[in-house]
């Protein structure tokens, strides 16, 4: 008779194969329904056996999936929750849904896999992730409870988020409608701002971080490569090493720079924009250095000359945002946040406007808001209207009303002197 421990290994070994593609659901319940064939006739054999007997797994494979169960196992046994499924699985950790046994509520543990333990660069990073996301408190960032380390295995437990990533709907090929990315978007920029204002740069803003529940509630996750923008300990050691994904990733994170900061993020998630209105993404390579190539050096195809309905107002956001220079782009979340908005209304992205119109002015005027090097900030001088003709600036001068009534009359009076010596002549 087959014990109730043993049942539950099967039971466990049968789950795991089918996550990991060994069998199909349909082949995994012509084994079970054999075994208890087997059972009734007192022929006792395991779950594995059957598998392998059939021709549906390999030993390889059995092998590889036993391991992974005990794997699963051990994770499963963290004191005070009691785990109900297996969320996903990454290189770096496994998430289950859980429930909080103590205050009966749904949670998510992310659990990292015991080979990773002895790894100290890992470990450390794990908790880091959790001391990061602890700081934060926003409806519209996941939330962080606990971290801790149970039976080996280091664990980190968050809000429970009901819902999908904005990748999945674009992995099925579905981009999304404008009016629904900029209320996403938005809901995203006022994390970030929230995160900036506590000092932590995220680092990895992507369609795959950012959950959307059943009511439209933006939710950005993963605070696993957040870093404090004044620690320099931390990127004097991570100096030259580019941490972000490739298809997101802004140009000073991919030079390794020393000092980046909330602007890297700014890029990350104008490129998120990016892809989630016109559906790809703004550079394709076939390699991840050959995509990371494209965003130190190619010029962007502006969104709305893939998607020819978009409104131009949300372009320049887009454009602003992904600037190679960060100097460039806006000088901070709220500002960013604050176009997004007005567009939002119907309004124009004042700040983008006014850095995409000045843009071609750089080159010939080095005045307004000196930089470090001697370069302009293009959003800042926008912002202050600091690039100066005497006293007053070049949009100013040239649509104050008094000037454009005195070019008027100098034009009429050029006509008429032109009529005049036509005559006479």
């Amino acid at each position: 008779m087959t014990t109730a421990s043993t049942a539950r290994q099967d039971t466990l070994l049968g789950k795991v194969v089918v996550e990991q593609g060994f069998c199909t659901r349909d082949e995994l319940n012509d084994c079970v329904a054999l075994q208890t064939e087997l059972e009734r006739q007192n022929n006792q054999r395991s779950l594995a056996d059957i598998l392998v007997a059939n021709g549906y797994i390999t030993q390889t494979q059995i092998n590889r999936a036993r391991a992974a169960a005990e794997e699963q196992r051990g994770m499963a046994q963290i004191p005070g929750y009691q785990i109900l499924s297996k969320l996903g699985a990454g290189a770096m950790a496994t998430v289950f849904k859980a429930r909080q046994l103590s205050l009966d509520r749904m949670v998510a543990i992310k659990v990292l896999p015991k080979r990773m333990s002895d790894n100290k660069e890992f470990v450390d990073r794990f908790y880091q992730e959790g001391r990061a996301a602890a700081k934060l408190n926003h409806p519209n960032i996941v939330g962080a409870f606990d971290v801790g380390e149970a039976n080996g295995y280091h664990y980190f437990v968050m809000e429970y988020v009901e819902g999908q990533t904005v990748f999945d709907q674009l992995d099925a090929g579905k981009p999304y409608p404008e009016k629904e990315a900029l209320d996403i978007i938005i809901q995203v920029c006022k994390a970030l701002v929230h995160a900036h204002e506590n000092g932590l740069i995220h680092r990895d803003v992507k369609p795959k971080n950012i959950m959307i529940t059943p009511g439209g509630i933006a939710k950005l996750a993963d605070m696993g490569l957040a870093r404090e923008k004044d620690d320099q300990a931390a990127a004097l050691a991570e100096a030259g090493k580019a941490y972000g994904t490739p298809y997101y990733i802004s140009p000073e994170q991919i030079r390794g720079e020393m000092n980046i900061d909330f602007r890297a993020d700014i890029y990350s998630l104008g490129a998120t924009f990016y892809h989630m209105l016109t559906g790809r993404v703004p550079f394709e390579a076939p390699s991840p250095a050959a995509v990371m190539h494209k965003h130190l050096k190619e010029e962007l195809v502006p969104p709305d000359h893939i998607v020819t309905t978009l409104s131009a107002g949300v372009s320049e956001i887009i454009e602003v945002a992904m600037a190679k220079d960060p100097k460039r782009r806006y000088s901070s979340t709220k500002d960013m946040l604050s176009d997004l908005e007005a567009v939002a209304r119907g309004e124009p992205p004042v700040l983008a406007r006014k850095a995409y119109d000045l843009t071609s002015l750089a080159d010939l005027e080095k005045t307004g808001r000196e930089i470090p090097g001697g370069e302009v900030d293009l959003v800042e001088a926008a912002r202050e209207q600091t690039i100066d003709f005497g006293s007053r600036t070049v949009v100013q001068k040239f649509s104050d009303p008094l000037v454009m009534t005195l070019l008027a009359l100098l034009e009429v009076a050029a006509v008429i002197i032109i009529l005049l010596l036509i005559f006479r002549g």
